[in-house]
């Protein structure tokens, strides 16, 4: 049996749950769980905000732990092995896009948290080629949110061909921003952050920013006008498009990771005449996680964390709806 943490209802407190996974699949593997990240996604899951949660729910897809199981056909992993799991648990493995390496892409993916169960618990099970050793260097206390957060802001600068000599903005200094902060400047490029909260300027620039502009002041958002090569954005809000396309130099490329549910209300004619683009994107492959994790290492990337126990989860979840989170939550045995 896997003992784990389970929503029963929309918006209900985690409760203790336990469940028979069955036998092991042949090209699965049972991962004991060390720590899991605690994401915005599982609140939305927990909450049905998206539609389609089944209950119980065990939420957790940014999983470090340790192989403790692999299915008769699994070669690339190990028992004993140290690895990590994220937003997939699973590819087909066969359409055009997991067969061009863009897993993340499948049509047919296989959710962790979404119709199965998820990381908040003792151990949890996926498909192998979802399971990504972690390299050695690898900070494993806080190497979770890696797994969704990081990969999120990472996936753009592969996929986007973002270049060090790039001058790049970030929108929304949170969970996902501030590693995107840490990523870009370790890449080369010029960073700035743009945020609505005097009191992250200076956390910003500790971070990796090299400047900050004051994202609710019309004045400076005009000043930066033509200046960037890139802006990511990671809040899930609406925001003033127009304003940001305008900072973007020609053939400057706005790219979307936050969720804003809110339809974007964009000119297009700034986009015709500087022939400006926006973008989006959503975690990425499991080569390009592998890549991330190696890149993280090598430049001692550690995602800044609140750490909380597996029996303090409610807890955790109350602090990240609180909106104080710096940055991210991981539950730790």
């Amino acid at each position: 049996m896997i003992k784990a943490y389970a929503a029963l209802e929309p918006g209900g407190e985690l409760k203790p749950f336990e469940y028979d996974p069955g036998q092991l699949k042949r090209s699965d593997v049972e991962i004991d769980v060390e720590h899991c990240g605690i994401c915005h996604s599982d609140l939305s899951m927990i909450n049905n905000d998206w539609g389609f949660t089944q209950y119980p729910l065990v939420p957790g897809h940014e999983v470090i732990g340790t192989i403790s199981m692999v299915g008769e056909d699994v070669t690339n992993l190990k028992i004993g092995q140290k690895v990590g799991l994220g937003w997939h648990s699973g590819y087909c493995m066969t359409c055009p896009s997991c067969m061009g390496g863009d897993h993340n892409m499948c049509a047919d993916n296989e959710g962790t948290i979404v119709g199965r169960h998820g990381g908040f618990a003792d151990k949890v099970r996926a498909h192998s080629a979802s399971v990504i050793p972690l390299p050695d260097g690898l900070d494993i206390e806080s190497a979770g949110p890696l797994f969704c957060g990081g990969i999120t802001v990472f996936n753009p600068l592969i996929q986007m061909g973002v270049k060090p000599t790039d001058k790049v903005g970030v929108i929304g200094i949170g969970g996902l921003g501030h590693i995107a902060l840490m990523f870009l400047n370790a890449w080369g490029c010029e960073v700035t952050a743009f945020t609505s909260s005097d009191s992250k300027k200076d956390e910003a620039l500790k971070m990796g920013a090299h400047r900050t502009i004051n994202s609710r002041s019309s004045e400076e958002l005009e000043k930066a006008a033509g200046q960037f090569d890139f802006i990511i954005s990671t809040v899930n809000v609406k925001l003033d498009w127009n304003a940001y396309i305008a900072t973007l130099k020609s053939k400057g490329h706005l790219h979307i990771v936050g969720a804003t549910l809110e339809p974007l209300d964009i000119g297009a004619m700034p986009l015709i005449m500087g022939q400006r683009s926006i973008s989006g994107s959503p975690v990425g492959s499991p080569a390009t996680i592998s890549t991330m994790l190696d890149f993280a290492a090598r430049h001692k990337i550690n995602p800044i964390v609140e750490k909380f126990r597996f029996d303090q989860v409610n807890e955790a979840l109350a602090r990240l709806k609180s909106g104080d989170t710096r940055y991210r939550i991981v539950l730790s045995k």
